[in-house]
Protein backbone atom coordinates (compact mmCIF):
# COMPACT_ATOMS: atom_id res chain seq x y z
CA UNK A 1 0.00 0.00 0.00
CA UNK A 2 1.19 3.46 -0.86
CA UNK A 3 -0.58 6.76 -0.56
CA UNK A 4 -0.96 8.84 -3.70
CA UNK A 5 -0.62 12.61 -3.75
CA UNK A 6 -2.84 13.57 -6.65
CA UNK A 7 -1.25 16.99 -7.25
CA UNK A 8 2.18 15.35 -7.63
CA UNK A 9 0.77 12.90 -10.16
CA UNK A 10 -0.90 15.67 -12.17
CA UNK A 11 2.50 17.45 -12.32
CA UNK A 12 3.85 14.44 -14.24
CA UNK A 13 1.21 14.72 -16.98
CA UNK A 14 2.44 16.92 -19.82
CA UNK A 15 -0.24 16.47 -22.50
CA UNK A 16 -4.00 16.73 -22.78
CA UNK A 17 -6.37 13.80 -23.24
CA UNK A 18 -3.59 11.37 -22.29
CA UNK A 19 -4.95 9.47 -19.25
CA UNK A 20 -2.61 7.92 -16.69
CA UNK A 21 -3.40 5.16 -14.20
CA UNK A 22 -2.66 6.02 -10.56
CA UNK A 23 -4.43 3.12 -8.80
CA UNK A 24 -6.37 -0.07 -9.40
CA UNK A 25 -9.00 -1.82 -7.32
CA UNK A 26 -11.59 -4.52 -7.95
CA UNK A 27 -11.02 -4.50 -11.69
CA UNK A 28 -11.37 -0.72 -11.82
CA UNK A 29 -8.79 1.90 -12.77
CA UNK A 30 -8.39 5.27 -11.13
CA UNK A 31 -6.97 7.58 -13.79
CA UNK A 32 -5.92 11.19 -14.06
CA UNK A 33 -6.26 13.22 -17.23
CA UNK A 34 -5.81 16.84 -18.20
CA UNK A 35 -8.45 18.24 -20.55
CA UNK A 36 -8.15 21.21 -22.87
CA UNK A 37 -10.21 21.80 -25.98
CA UNK A 38 -12.84 19.46 -27.39
CA UNK A 39 -12.55 15.68 -27.31
CA UNK A 40 -14.09 13.19 -29.71
CA UNK A 41 -17.79 12.22 -29.60
CA UNK A 42 -18.00 8.62 -28.36
CA UNK A 43 -19.77 6.17 -26.09
CA UNK A 44 -18.87 3.03 -24.17
CA UNK A 45 -20.94 -0.09 -24.81
CA UNK A 46 -20.19 -1.89 -21.55
CA UNK A 47 -18.74 0.64 -19.11
CA UNK A 48 -19.97 3.56 -17.02
CA UNK A 49 -17.45 6.37 -16.43
CA UNK A 50 -17.06 8.65 -13.42
CA UNK A 51 -15.53 12.11 -14.00
CA UNK A 52 -14.45 14.08 -10.88
CA UNK A 53 -13.14 17.62 -11.37
CA UNK A 54 -10.04 18.15 -9.24
CA UNK A 55 -9.08 21.52 -10.73
CA UNK A 56 -10.77 23.87 -13.19
CA UNK A 57 -14.03 23.17 -14.97
CA UNK A 58 -15.30 21.58 -18.15
CA UNK A 59 -18.48 20.91 -20.05
CA UNK A 60 -19.73 17.41 -20.70
CA UNK A 61 -21.58 17.67 -23.97
CA UNK A 62 -24.36 15.21 -24.61
CA UNK A 63 -26.34 15.16 -27.83
CA UNK A 64 -29.30 16.94 -26.19
CA UNK A 65 -27.73 18.87 -23.29
CA UNK A 66 -24.58 20.34 -21.80
CA UNK A 67 -23.54 19.76 -18.20
CA UNK A 68 -20.95 22.09 -16.65
CA UNK A 69 -18.78 20.56 -13.96
CA UNK A 70 -16.67 22.60 -11.52
CA UNK A 71 -14.04 21.71 -8.94
CA UNK A 72 -15.34 19.15 -6.47
CA UNK A 73 -18.20 18.01 -8.72
CA UNK A 74 -18.57 14.66 -10.40
CA UNK A 75 -20.66 13.11 -13.11
CA UNK A 76 -21.29 9.47 -14.00
CA UNK A 77 -21.84 8.93 -17.71
CA UNK A 78 -23.80 5.68 -18.11
CA UNK A 79 -22.76 3.11 -20.68
CA UNK A 80 -24.22 3.72 -24.11
CA UNK A 81 -24.58 7.51 -23.67
CA UNK A 82 -22.76 9.48 -26.38
CA UNK A 83 -20.68 12.24 -24.84
CA UNK A 84 -17.79 14.62 -25.43
CA UNK A 85 -15.81 16.52 -22.79
CA UNK A 86 -14.86 20.09 -23.73
CA UNK A 87 -12.61 22.34 -21.65
CA UNK A 88 -11.98 25.96 -22.67
CA UNK A 89 -9.07 26.09 -20.22
CA UNK A 90 -7.08 23.22 -18.77
CA UNK A 91 -9.01 21.07 -16.30
CA UNK A 92 -7.68 18.26 -14.13
CA UNK A 93 -9.98 15.24 -13.95
CA UNK A 94 -9.98 12.01 -11.95
CA UNK A 95 -11.62 9.12 -13.81
CA UNK A 96 -12.94 5.96 -12.21
CA UNK A 97 -13.84 3.23 -14.68
CA UNK A 98 -13.47 -0.50 -15.41
CA UNK A 99 -9.97 -1.53 -16.47
CA UNK A 100 -11.37 -2.61 -19.85
CA UNK A 101 -12.43 0.94 -20.75
CA UNK A 102 -10.84 2.37 -23.91
CA UNK A 103 -10.63 6.16 -23.66
CA UNK A 104 -12.34 6.80 -27.02
CA UNK A 105 -14.95 4.07 -26.54
CA UNK A 106 -16.54 3.05 -29.84
CA UNK A 107 -14.26 5.38 -31.86
CA UNK A 108 -10.75 4.50 -32.98
CA UNK A 109 -8.58 7.47 -33.98
CA UNK A 110 -5.31 9.23 -33.15
CA UNK A 111 -6.59 9.97 -29.62
CA UNK A 112 -7.18 6.28 -28.81
CA UNK A 113 -4.87 4.94 -26.09
CA UNK A 114 -4.93 1.13 -26.06
CA UNK A 115 -2.21 1.00 -23.41
CA UNK A 116 -2.37 3.46 -20.54
CA UNK A 117 0.80 4.31 -18.62
CA UNK A 118 0.94 4.05 -14.84
CA UNK A 119 2.44 6.96 -12.96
Amino acid sequence: MQKVKISDKFALIKSHYDPKIIAELNGQHVKLVKLKGPYVWHHHEAEDELFLVVKGRFCMELRDERIWLHEGELLVVPRGVEHRPVAKEEAHILLFEPASTVNTGNVQNEMTKLEIDRI
